[in-house]
């Protein structure tokens, strides 16, 4: 499953989604914050690929790891990085959450995966999928690891802004699966997989960027 509520298909491969240049500054300021200094970072659900594109060649001697399930994603990310071509920025794999064994865990990498970023997917996914990228990252993530996600959140069961709620009610018309998630039912399940939530950030746009980290 593969989500195209923003993203536009142009003549070729390459996708774009406008909230990324919006966001992409605010995420970056906080993925050097709190990414180790060194090895891979795995972007799950790397979407249109601009967020890999630009954070790869601002990361120094980290590499980037695009994935996402959706072939037309894939070939989008791959269009991006061809473009841009930074030399940290791995080849996109193809990657679903809900496999028991994610390909990433045999791949041959040139560094060991040190961090995992989740960008805008819990919320239009089923709620097996957010139990199932925790149950992953705690398969390949270290004791100390970071895991980010971003996105909306409820916070104690309320939506923090009207806009939103009515981003909620469009999801959950579009699949009842989905929607804006209790951000207290999230570290729940981070808990139960043996994480720690250690800093929720505000960001622009009604958005928090949620860092665990592997105990």
């Amino acid at each position: 499953m593969r989500f195209f509520w923003l993203a536009a298909i142009d003549a070729v491969t390459k996708r774009h989604a406008p909230a990324t240049e919006r966001n992409r500054e605010a995420i970056l300021e906080v993925l050097r914050n709190c990414l180790p200094d060194e090895g891979t970072v795995l972007e799950i659900s790397a979407g249109t690929g601009q967020h890999a594109v630009f954070f790869a060649p601002r990361l120094g001697a980290r590499y980037w790891l695009p994935t996402d399930i959706d072939e037309i994603s894939l070939a989008s990310i791959a269009s991006w990085r061809e473009e841009a071509a930074p030399v940290n920025l791995l080849p996109p794999q193809p990657l679903d959450v809900l496999d028991l064994v994610w390909p990433v865990e045999a791949a041959e990498l040139p560094a060991p995966i040190s961090a995992l970023v989740n960008i805008n997917m819990v919320h239009i996914a089923p709620w097996s999928c957010c139990e199932a990228l925790f149950d992953g990252a705690a398969r390949i993530l270290k004791p100390g690891a970071p895991l980010l996600l971003y996105g909306p959140f409820r916070r104690e069961g309320q939506h923090t802004a009207a806009s939103n709620a009515a981003f909620d009610d469009q999801l959950r018309s579009q699949d009842p699966r989905w929607g804006v998630r209790d951000l207290e039912a999230v570290i729940n399940v981070a808990v139960d997989h043996g994480f720690a939530c250690r800093e929720v950030i505000e960001m622009p746009a009604h958005n928090l960027s949620v860092i665990f980290v592997g105990l």
